[in-house]
């Protein structure tokens, strides 16, 4: 079984910044990290590895630095790493995103299964995995909390809704999205730490890829962020005082009264 895990880095959220002046993300001096969902899409396929063998390739688009996570995944139990980084990419949109995640599979093989975190959290759109599934044209199912089965080429799963989980039967190829309730992510072991360090990274540019240079990065992309901004808090706020008795009362005033 050949799986290929999707991973991004992104900014670490608790320390997430907004530039006043040019009102957009400020990336200076904020710690890079692994996307958390698709850790739990690493975990995933690591463990379908030692249960029905194969290898797992971990892929990103991003700059240079985007190795330090691919890295990090080797030590979790990847068997190979490829960055797929050029200039030409940069100010890409989810469309030309998965255009250009889609290429690179195509170059490397697109394997039995991909797997990706259900969204990324500097984004939140969660319209790569899907996006990436129709470049490919293979089926995929988004929101995945577990595998049940693999057998025959075909594998069972169950997708989280609402108000529980269908259970879904896909033929392989497919492309799998996954949500935090799958596993619990292993942390780095000192032998896969050892090999991180060895291990050659297979770093592919656009050209290297065959892409189209109109679908590449803001000139392939069919949306582009203006403008990022904080909310402004417009709404009227009190603080009640008092023992919960009294506090009580006050919020049942306060309640009677906008009836």
């Amino acid at each position: 079984m050949k799986i290929i895990v999707c991973v991004k880095q992104v900014p670490d959220t608790k320390d997430v910044r907004l530039d006043p002046k040019t009102n957009t993300l400020s990336r200076e001096g904020v710690e890079s990290i692994m996307n958390p969902f698709d850790r739990h899409a690493l975990e995933e396929a690591v463990r379908l590895k030692e249960q029905y063998g194969g290898t797992v390739t971990v892929m990103s688009m991003g700059p240079p630095q985007a190795e330090e996570v691919l890295r990090e995944a080797v030590s979790c139990g990847a068997d190979e790493m490829v960055l797929v980084s050029d200039r030409a990419f940069a100010g890409a949109d989810t469309w030309a995103t998965s255009y250009t995640l889609a290429m690179a599979a195509k170059k490397i093989g697109i394997g039995d299964i991909i797997l990706c975190g259900k969204q990324a959290i500097d984004g939140d759109t969660a319209q790569v995995g899907p996006g990436l599934a129709q470049r490919l044209d293979i089926p995929y199912v988004t929101y995945v909390k577990k595998i049940v089965d693999y057998s025959d080429g075909t594998m069972r799963l169950q997708r989280m809704m609402d108000d529980g989980h269908d259970e879904v039967e896909v033929t392989l190829p497919a492309l799998f999205t996954v949500v935090k309730e799958i596993n619990e992510p292993r942390i780095p072991s000192l032998k896969g730490k050892m090999k991180a360090k060895k291990l050659p990274v297979t770093a592919l540019t656009a050209e290297d890829i065959g892409a189209d240079p109109d679908c590449l990065g803001l000139k392939g992309s069919n949306t582009q962020v203006v403008r990022v901004f904080a909310p402004e808090f417009k709404g009227e706020r009190s603080m009640l005082t008092g023992t919960v008795e009294e506090q009580v009362d006050q919020l049942v005033e306060k309640l009677n009264g906008l009836i």
